[in-house]
């Protein structure tokens, strides 16, 4: 089977159901940069696998998908799917962590590791995903579940950054104001 089909050199894709779209379009926008945060998090599990990042990557790929389809269809190819839940997991996942942190001092810098680094590029994509979302939000109400989604993992990765600073006995390093 050959990869290519040539379908999109014309500047379109296809959606889940054959719809064809031009490739800038906002939905492909949104789980493209999707897409680039699974890759991202591939990156910081080569790093530091925590077991909760291969779940995120899962409920990513599937939150792709379903920006691939078309909201209507949803219920029926999404019905058991309750992306509430993986919220309160993604809750859960930052209290753990959080409760090991010392009290926040201040903006951190993002540096002390490869791990702390990547975690914080998956922070400002995720954020970058959010703000696409955002706009699909106000023509759909449908997608706020997925911008909620969105906005949880990066206070996640946020979190995770920081809980890799302890875990490897880095000092984080707080902004200081040039003024």
């Amino acid at each position: 089977m050959k990869i290519y089909t040539k379908t999109g050199d014309n500047g379109t894709t296809s959606l889940s159901d054959g719809t064809r779209v031009p490739k800038s379009d906002s939905l492909l926008n949104a789980y493209g940069t999707i897409d680039e945060l699974n890759s991202f998090i591939g990156l910081l599990i080569s790093e530091e696998n925590e077991i909760f990042l291969t779940k995120t990557q899962n409920f990513l790929f599937l939150i792709g998908g379903m920006l691939a389809t078309p909201t209507d269809k949803w219920d029926c190819y999404y019905k058991d799917v309750c992306l509430e839940d993986f919220i309160l997991e993604i809750e859960a996942e930052i209290d753990r962590m959080a409760a090991e942190l010392p009290p926040f001092k201040g903006f951190i810098l993002p540096q002390g590791s490869r791990a702390i680094a990547y975690a914080h590029i998956c922070r400002t994509v995720c954020r970058r995903a959010e703000r696409l979302v955002v706009i699909l939000a106000t023509q759909n109400e449908r997608y706020k579940i997925v911008q909620k989604v969105l906005n949880r993992l990066s206070d996640y990765f946020f979190i995770l950054a920081r809980f890799f600073h302890k875990k490897s006995n880095i000092d984080e390093t707080v902004y200081q104001s040039i003024k």
